[in-house]
């Protein structure tokens, strides 16, 4: 039988980003994917390969995209709110809550799988690195405070998202969430 990879991969994606790697069975990924069991073996070679596989989709798809967003023209204090009020939208607003593939990753795999938790990091790093640059960007432009370094107000902010993704899969509403990116965007 003949199936799209990307497609399978999205497919894939979203079980493992909803249910995560020890919750999803070879089973749900060829009842999700409609895939044989011998073809999605010959093509993917395990389940392991496949969640790599959506590890980096997900970073492609999402992880980038807010990188992305990030580096478009405007005021950086804008963007950085803009940023923060789409994650807290995209965590409430779902019909299933999955939070953040990276950070429900970390939290199942982190401790136990390093090439896992080297993508993690990885995608961590990059969002780091772009928040580095908006937070200087806002620095130069007197949007943002200039008493300390950008490095350290951009691992705030990171550890603030990471928080908030997870915040997001247990809130009733988005007030706390909200608040919380209120006193972060007042202390930057």
């Amino acid at each position: 039988m003949e199936f799209d990879s990307d497609t399978a991969i999205d497919q894939a994606m979203e079980l493992f980003w909803q249910k995560g790697y020890a919750g999803t069975t070879p089973q749900d990924l060829l009842d999700a994917t409609g895939i044989g069991k011998g073809s999605f073996y010959n093509h993917f070679k395990s389940k392991y390969r496949m969640f790599e596989l959506c590890l980096q989709r997900y970073r492609e798809v999402q992880a980038d995209a807010l990188i992305a967003f990030l580096k478009t023209p405007g005021s950086a204090k804008a963007k950085l709110a803009g940023a923060l009020d789409q994650l807290i939208r995209f965590d409430l607003e779902g019909p299933v809550r999955k939070g953040c593939m990276a950070v429900n990753t970390a939290a199942e795999l982190g401790a136990s799988d390093p090439s896992a938790l080297a993508t993690v990091q990885g995608m961590f790093s990059r969002t780091e690195a772009a928040f580095v640059e908006l937070i200087e960007e806002g620095q130069k432009a007197g949007e943002f405070r200039r008493d300390i370094d950008a490095a350290s107000l951009a691992s705030l902010l990171l550890t603030t998202v990471l928080g908030l993704r997870i915040a997001g899969l247990v809130a009733d509403t988005p007030d706390r969430l909200k608040r919380a990116v209120d006193a972060l965007t007042y202390l930057i």
